[in-house]
C-alpha cells in the first residue's frame, strides 16, 4: 500500500502558554516546537501497515521551512520520503484539506492517515474536509485498523462504546491515542532519515488559495481559581454552601 501520513509542527504543549497583548494569538515561553502528538499515532499506524503488507509511506507537512524537522522525524520512524508544502501563513483546516487533496491527486495513495486533531487548534476538521474534497470514505477516531486486500476494517470509538466500519481503499482514517504505541526513532533511523528524499512545494505551485475561511478573533485564558476556604465544621460548610454558594 502507498500511504500518505501527515505531521504538523505545533508549539510544545508542555510549555507555559500566554496570550498576546491584543488577544489575537497564543504565545509560548521558549518557543519550542514538536510534532503534533496525535500525528505520531497516524505515522506509527502507516509504518506498521507498510511493515505488514509492504508499500511506501510518504510523510507530508504544511508549514514553514522548520517543519522539515517533523518530517524527518516521521521518516526516522519508518517513512520512506517526505513532502513539505512550505508556507509561513496560518493555514486553516479547509486550506490544509485542499492542499492535501492536491497532493493526494498527484501521489495517488491507497490510504491517508492523520491525527484526529492538532493540539494547537483542537478543530478536528481536516480529515473530514479532505474526505469530502476527494470523495473518499473515511473513518474518524480509529482505535484499530485491519487490512484485508482493498478493504479496511476499522474500529472507532464512539460515546459509550465502539463501532466497526468496513471501507474500501482509497480511504482516510484519523487516529486517536489508543490506536497504537508510537515507536521512538532509533539513531540509525535518524541518520538514514537525513539521506532520504524530501520534496518541497508551495500553495502557489499546487494552485491552492490558502486565504483563511476561519479566523481566530480573540483568545482568553480561563479565569484564575480563587483560593479555597477552610471551615471549622460541617454546620459551617452547609451554611456557606447555602448562603454564599447557593448550591443547596
Amino acid at each position: 500500500m502507498k500511504i500518505l501520513t501527515t505531521v504538523k509542527r505545533v508549539t510544545d504543549p508542555d510549555q507555559k502558554i500566554t496570550i498576546s497583548d491584543d488577544g489575537t494569538a497564543v504565545e509560548a515561553e521558549g518557543g519550542e516546537h514538536v510534532m503534533n502528538q496525535l500525528d505520531e499515532w497516524g505515522v506509527e499506524e502507516a509504518v506498521r501497515i507498510k511493515e505488514d503488507h509492504g508499500g511506501e509511506v510518504v510523510v507530508v507537512s504544511i508549514g514553514p521551512q522548520e517543519a522539515t524537522k517533523e518530517i524527518r522525524k516521521g521518516i526516522a520512524m519508518g517513512g520512506d520520503r517526505g513532502i513539505l508544502v512550505e508556507t509561513d501563513e496560518d493555514v486553516d483546516s479547509d486550506g490544509v484539506a485542499r492542499l492535501l487533496a492536491e497532493i493526494a491527486q498527484d501521489e495517488e495513495p491507497d490510504l491517508i492517515t492523520l491525527g484526529k486533531l492538532s493540539l494547537d487548534t483542537d478543530r478536528n476538521q481536516t480529515g473530514q474536509l479532505l474526505a469530502g474534497y476527494l470523495g473518499w470514505p473515511q473513518v474518524t477516531q480509529a482505535s484499530k485498523v485491519e487490512v484485508d486486500g482493498d478493504w479496511l476494517k476499522v474500529t472507532r470509538e464512539v460515546d459509550g462504546g465502539e463501532e466497526v466500519k468496513r471501507v474500501q481503499t482509497p480511504a482516510i482514517i484519523t487516529a486517536i491515542e489508543r490506536l497504537n504505541e508510537p515507536r521512538y526513532a532509533s539513531l540509525p533511523g535518524i541518520m538514514q532519515a537525513k539521506k532520504k528524499p524530501l520534496d518541497e512545494t508551495s500553495p502557489d505551485e499546487l494552485g491552492v488559495d490558502i486565504a483563511p475561511k476561519v479566523k481566530g478573533v480573540k483568545y482568553e485564558l480561563p479565569p484564575e481559581r480563587e483560593a479555597g476556604e477552610i471551615v471549622e465544621d460541617v454546620d459551617e460548610l452547609i451554611e456557606k454552601l447555602r448562603e454564599e454558594a447557593n448550591l443547596i
